[in-house]
């Protein structure tokens, strides 16, 4: 954007801005790069569009209406807004400087936020959060006058859920404050050895608990992305920034508009042998992710929350240069079994695809919930209905194929056979579909026949070859509960044409209600 030398009064106004800028603050600019971290503005920079930025708020300072002795000295009020593009695409930018005030949340900041939400909501724009430091202000917060109003940004960051992406970017420590932002934000990304996130940083933990833990221990990029709390930890900022902008080249600028498509569209050139990858023994484990790799554009997958309940496997990817949300079972762990960590990872990916119109494909091989003590202290009886209700809630196409095990509750949470409406729903020659294993079965229902047979391992032997036969993928397809059984190099042809005639939404089903209840 074209700048004017300013005249007369305009360099007075000229003067403060350039006070809130980089060049006016070495010695703190030296320390922040220091720490090994680039500041608010270079960050800016080092994510946006090159000369994109146009900033609101930079002469904005600190309250003056304050019950502490002296002024703090707090450019812009410790955190940068404005608007920008990346890759193209308008976003709104809120970074937040460690340089000031520590990242702290002030009250006229504050209000820099809240404008910068109303715009989003307004305009229909994501909204990126660059984190570094923060919760709320002491020197303003210990003051009923300040604090006792609350802070509104939060019903306004619930107003914009679903409407635009929201993403944060945790850059240094983020106790507090930012971890609240990240909570309601779709997309969250940590820096190894620099960031953290957390409800209260190791002091507060310390005073409230005795717990000593360092802030890593507590709250560091791998810890919080192994629970769940973030997405995705990276290794550099710069990392961070190429996660941001992968992640929203997925999805429309607001639920209004479709989901950004690219003509660039190129099959895995190993798409016609994705067979070989699946055993048909269901023994054998294998890597779900060469599954999801061969169907879906080549180069174009992006998991989503890798290191957390790897049990499962979420992530955006092209189908045709049209963004689809993949959900697979991984046999590599628990046999892919559903726990409550993974129905949670699946419930919010579930979630964020439906809000802006990405199509959904399961990849089925499940051999149900996980039981036992563990998953009843987790809630999972409570915690699997989620998993239910986000996609009986959704309205995007949803798409299904059954590779290999689909048994149970477990199946019907993974969308197959007619349970949510799949179009199409498919199954795998190796695709085997029962209330449950045969195992499992004779062990409930028939201890006691082959505890009294003559030869009780002849006769489990038996009875599990005569029920083998009713729970083929030929028996699934003869009572109408999948649509056809395919060859598997015929699959992603196959959903690629199911994309082409579906639309982006379809109309919610139910009755009129003022709001669906979660189970969780």
């Amino acid at each position: 954007m074209t700048t004017h030398s300013p005249t007369g009064p305009g360099k007075a106004v000229a003067a403060a801005r350039a006070l809130a800028l980089d060049e006016a603050r070495p010695a703190a600019v030296a320390r922040q790069h220091d720490l090994g971290k680039l500041t608010a503005r270079e960050r800016i920079d080092a994510l946006t569009d090159s000369g994109s930025f146009v900033e609101f708020g930079s002469l904005v300072m600190p309250t003056r209406d304050t019950s502490f002795e002296g002024e703090i000295d707090a450019p812009a009020d410790g955190v940068v807004t404005g608007r920008a593009t990346v890759d193209g695409r308008p976003a709104l930018i809120a970074s937040f400087d460690f340089t000031v005030a520590g990242g702290s949340n002030g009250q006229a900041g504050s209000l820099k936020m809240f404008r910068l939400v109303e715009i989003a909501i307004n305009e229909g724009t994501p909204v990126i959060m660059l984190l570094d430091g923060g919760g709320h202000r002491l020197q303003e917060g210990l003051d009923s006058w300040h604090f006792a109003a609350g802070f509104p940004l939060f019903n306004d960051m619930v107003a914009l859920s679903g409407h635009a992406p929201m993403v944060s970017v945790m850059l240094g420590p983020g106790f507090g404050g930012p971890t609240n932002f990240a909570a309601l934000s779709d997309f969250v990304v940590m820096v190894r050895g620099t960031s953290s996130m957390g409800i209260a940083g190791p002091p507060l933990v310390k005073a409230a608990t005795g717990e000593i833990l360092t802030k890593d221990e507590l709250g560091g990029a791998d810890v919080q992305t192994e629970r769940g709390t973030a997405h995705l930890a990276v290794d550099s900022e710069l990392e961070a920034f190429d996660a941001v902008r992968a992640f929203l080249s997925f999805l429309p600028s607001n639920c209004t508009q479709d989901a950004p498509v690219t003509d660039e569209v190129q099959a895995h050139p190993d798409a016609a042998r994705i067979g070989e990858i699946v055993p048909a023994n269901t023994r054998l484990a294998y890597d779900v992710r060469e599954v999801v790799e061969r169907l879906a554009d080549e180069h174009s997958v992006f998991e989503i929350r890798p290191r957390n309940a790897e049990n499962v496997v979420t992530a955006f990817a092209r189908l045709g240069g049209r963004p689809v949300g993949f959900i697979a079972n991984q046999p590599l762990h628990l046999g892919g079994a559903l726990d409550s960590p993974a129905v949670e990872k699946v419930s919010h990916f579930v979630s964020v695809c439906d809000a802006f119109g990405v199509a959904l494909v399961y990849l089925v091989d499940v051999p149900g919930f996980l039981g036992g003590s563990a998953a009843e202290r987790s809630q999972l009886g409570r915690r699997s209905g989620r998993m239910l209700f986000e996609l009986g809630q959704a309205t995007v196409p949803r798409m299904s194929v059954v590779l290999r095990k689909g048994y149970g509750a477990g199946y019907i949470a993974m969308a197959g056979g007619r349970s949510f409406a799949a179009d199409p729903a498919l199954a795998w020659p190796t695709a085997e579909i029962s209330a449950t294993s045969i195992d499992g079965a004779l062990d409930i229902a028939y201890r006691r026949e082959i505890e009294a047979a003559a030869d009780p391992a002849a006769h489990r032997r038996q009875l599990h070859d005569s029920f083998a036969v009713h729970i083929s993928p030929l028996a699934a397809a003869q009572g109408f509960g999948v649509d056809d059984v395919i060859e598997p190099a015929d699959t992603r042809a196959r959903l690629l044409a199911a994309l082409a005639r579906q639309p982006r939404r379809w109309p919610a089903r139910g009755p009129q209600k003022a709001h669906a209840i979660s189970p969780i």
